[in-house]
């Protein structure tokens, strides 16, 4: 009888998840859980980690279906793989940004230029490690600090990739707030951080009308392979601008994109599986994309001191980190450091140049890459 009750135990124990559990999946759960502390105690960008940290917990519980075909996670995955989600992305935060800090101050768009050396550190890296060209390539994209753009790039080049790639990408994204800062106090001097930046010159209404108008027709006429992104930003862009559809623009930037936003974190976080995350492969793209972070962070404020040889009016070189294309995260970065320095330096607006700088700086850098593998 005892016998019996004890088969009867291990037999429910097997239909149990409990008797499918490994170690990795409590190393995947305790990301997890780090993943949520950081954004509820640290606010280190809450919106995408609380999303992404609660799905890899969810998706190590073992026993659940959700991310096999037909659960609710996968199919929050296909928007991303199908590459539905990051137009979306970028139709939202275009209907949310004002494009009049780089249009006043377009010297600024310079850094976001320079702050992308870590693409291509992380590419030769990629290569040197074993990784194909292709491999390469969506890894180096990483050091845009371009989630949307990312995932687009990893589709193209290397989908087998994704999971690793859209995972690194948005959480060294959440975690700029950590990681940026040392690296901008290490390359300047406290005098340079304190600089105040001359107040920028009134953008006409035509301008910022204009503006997406003119960018949509020359990224469609010559980088045609990133044209879905940059098209779907310029259009959330004049949405807002032409003050006309003001009822489209918020649903584009609030509604919308807060939808799109618990897709997309759901989605990426349904693939932190324990059996497909803890790779050898996985870990050098982890901290390939850790390294670009850090190069392109030091190259956009070495690319602002370098500027500064030859201006008359000397500009913050925390700007150059913000030519990082993570909007408005790395312009936010730039100005709770100088504030740090300095209670009246307020540096958000003038960041915001070279970070919208930095979203066309990788889309280029990634059109570029696409042309030369012969991708379409």
């Amino acid at each position: 009888m005892i016998e019996q009750f004890f088969a009867f135990l291990g037999a429910l124990a097997d239909q149990t998840g409990l008797a499918h559990l490994w170690w990795g999946n409590l190393v995947m759960i305790a990301i997890g859980c780090g993943m949520i502390y950081l954004a509820i105690v640290k606010r280190y960008e809450p919106l995408l980690l609380v999303g992404i940290g609660f799905s890899c917990i969810i998706s190590n519980v073992p026993g659940s279906d959700l991310t096999q075909p037909g659960g609710l996670f996968h199919y929050a995955y296909q928007g991303v793989e199908l590459l539905i989600v990051p137009p979306l992305i970028f139709f939202g935060v275009g209907a949310m940004t004002d494009f009049a800090p780089m249009i006043a101050n377009p010297k600024l768009v310079i850094l976001g230029a320079a702050a992308h050396l870590g693409i291509f550190v992380a590419l030769i890296g990629a290569k040197l490690l074993g990784f194909t060209l292709h491999e390469a390539g969506a890894i180096g994209i990483i050091g845009g600090a371009d989630g949307p753009m990312a995932i687009f790039m990893t589709v193209k080049l290397a989908p087998h990739l994704l999971p690793q790639i859209s995972v690194a990408a948005y959480s060294y994204m959440a975690l700029m707030p950590l990681i940026q800062p040392p690296v901008m106090k290490l390359l300047t001097t406290p005098e340079e951080r304190v600089i105040r930046m001359k107040q920028s010159r009134q953008v006409t209404r035509l301008e910022k009308i204009a503006f997406p108008i003119v960018i949509g027709i020359i990224v469609n006429m010559f980088f045609p392979p990133v044209a879905p992104l940059i098209t779907m930003l310029m259009l959330g862009n004049l949405f807002r601008e032409v003050l006309v559809v003001s009822r489209l623009a918020k649903t584009a930037a609030n509604d919308l994109m807060n939808v799109i936003i618990i897709v997309l974190t759901v989605a990426i976080g349904s693939t932190m599986a324990a059996d497909k995350f803890l790779t050898g492969s996985t870990i050098e793209i982890v901290v390939l994309g850790l390294v670009a972070f850090v190069f392109g962070t030091g190259s956009g404020v070495v690319g602002a001191k370098l500027m500064n040889l030859f201006l008359k009016e000397k500009i913050n070189p925390l700007l150059g980190s913000a030519g990082i294309a993570s909007v408005p995260i790395a312009a936010r970065v730039s100005h709770n450091v100088a504030l740090e320095y300095d209670k009246e330096n307020y540096l958000i607006y003038h960041a915001m140049g070279p970070n919208l700088a930095g979203v066309f700086g990788t889309a280029i850098s990634g059109g570029i890459m696409l042309a030369l593998l012969g991708v379409k």
